[in-house]
C-alpha cells in the first residue's frame, strides 16, 4: 500500500536562518518556493533524494516541546554513507553534533544535531 515517504513537513520560525541552514549548510536544493499571502508564511520545497522536505516558515508558531518529549514525530533521520565524514562537514560549517555512537539494534553509526529551532535531526549509516 505505502511505497515511499513523499514528503516530510518542518516548521521553522525564521526565514533567513532556516533557509540558510537547510539549503546553504545542509545542501538541499530548492524545488520551489512560495510566499503564501493569506497565511503570511513561506513554503519552501526541498529535494532530499526521491523525497521532499516541505519547509514552512511560520513567524509565531509555538515552540517545540523537546524535554520531556511530547507525543508525535520524535526526530527526522537521514541515511548517509559515512557518519564520521558527515560530522566533520557539519562541524566545519558550524553545526554542533553529539558524539557518534553505535545504534544498539542495527550496529550502525549514528548521531544527532539540531536545526535552528531545535528540531532533532539524525544521521545514520
Amino acid at each position: 500500500m505505502f511505497n515511499l515517504i513523499h514528503h516530510i513537513a518542518i516548521i521553522g520560525s525564521d526565514y533567513k536562518k532556516s533557509k540558510h541552514f537547510y539549503v546553504d549548510l545542509l545542501g538541499f536544493n530548492v524545488i520551489r518556493e512560495n510566499y503564501r499571502r493569506e497565511r503570511d508564511d513561506y513554503k519552501i520545497d526541498l529535494a532530499c533524494g526521491e523525497q521532499e522536505i516541505e519547509l514552512f516558515i511560520i513567524k509565531n508558531a509555538p515552540a517545540r516541546v523537546n524535554y520531556p518529549e511530547a507525543l508525535g514525530l520524535r526526530h527526522l533521520a537521514f541515511k548517509v554513507d559515512n557518519v564520521e565524514e558527515v560530522v566533520k562537514e557539519l562541524n566545519a560549517r558550524g553545526i554542533a553534533t553529539e558524539s557518534v555512537r553505535i545504534d544498539d539494534y542495527t550496529g550502525k553509526k549514528m548521531t544527532f544535531f539540531q536545526d535552528p529551532d531545535g528540531l532533532p535531526l539524525e544521521i545514520h549509516e
